[in-house]
């Protein structure tokens, strides 16, 4: 769920919307019809989890040979 609220409401308002972020809504401020910032929860950011994508990417035999010279000078 997500919020807009005007800047200048947040000053009287600040304990409630961060009940409402610990809900999970996202609070976005604005000034005029500008947005100008996001709150959101922490707990909403989910850590990575390794092994998603087992065998999408590959590594060749030589991947740990040093790079040819023209790498780093360019074609003669």
């Amino acid at each position: 769920m997500t919020k807009t609220i005007n800047i200048h409401a947040t000053q009287t308002n600040i304990n409630e919307l961060l009940s409402m972020v610990r809900e999970g809504t996202e609070i976005i401020f604005t000034e005029g019809a500008i947005p100008v910032a996001r709150l959101i929860p922490i707990m909403t950011l989910k850590p990575r989890q390794a092994g998603l994508h087992l065998g999408a990417i590959g590594t060749s035999e030589d991947f740990d040979e040093p790079l040819p010279e023209t790498f780093w000078t360019g074609p003669a």
